[in-house]
């Protein structure tokens, strides 16, 4: 597997201390196993929109090892089966990690959004996370 290398950091950035980092052993993990850890998001898009992380302080997706994306895809799996289960109006799923600046990233700590959906949460879902650039969430 060839990995890509993370874009430089903004100094401010790099030399803040990591938020996600600081909840390794917060008692608002949801779930865990060895390598990643999960919790809801502060300011959520749906309810139980959930971020999925590494232990390690990787800076993005593509810094993860194969056996740390295994942990998260785990976990991934394993939230949805549980959000089913919580909440029967859930009929679908956004599943994404932002990769840089450009992309939206903020916080340089990979993350992967679990975002549950639900019929009528958006007037038009069509085109899903296409929507990140408007003009092309419509074709």
């Amino acid at each position: 597997m060839t990995k890509a290398k993370s874009e430089p950091q903004p100094a401010s950035v790099a030399d803040a201390p990591c938020v996600f980092c600081s909840l390794r052993d917060a008692t608002t993990i949801v779930m865990r196993n060895s390598l990643a850890f999960a919790v809801r998001d502060t300011t959520p898009v749906t309810a139980l929109h959930t971020l999925v992380l590494p232990y390690r302080h990787a800076p993005t997706y593509f810094d993860l090892t194969e056996a740390e994306l295994a942990a998260v895809n785990d976990l991934i799996w394993r939230l949805r089966s549980d959000i089913e289960k919580d909440d029967a109006s859930v009929k679908g799923f956004n599943v994404g990690a932002n990769v840089g600046a450009v992309s939206g990233q903020t916080i340089f700590h990979c993350h992967v959004h679990l975002i549950p959906r639900r019929k009528g949460d958006v007037q038009n879902p069509v085109g899903g996370v296409r929507a990140v650039i408007p003009d092309k969430m419509r074709y």
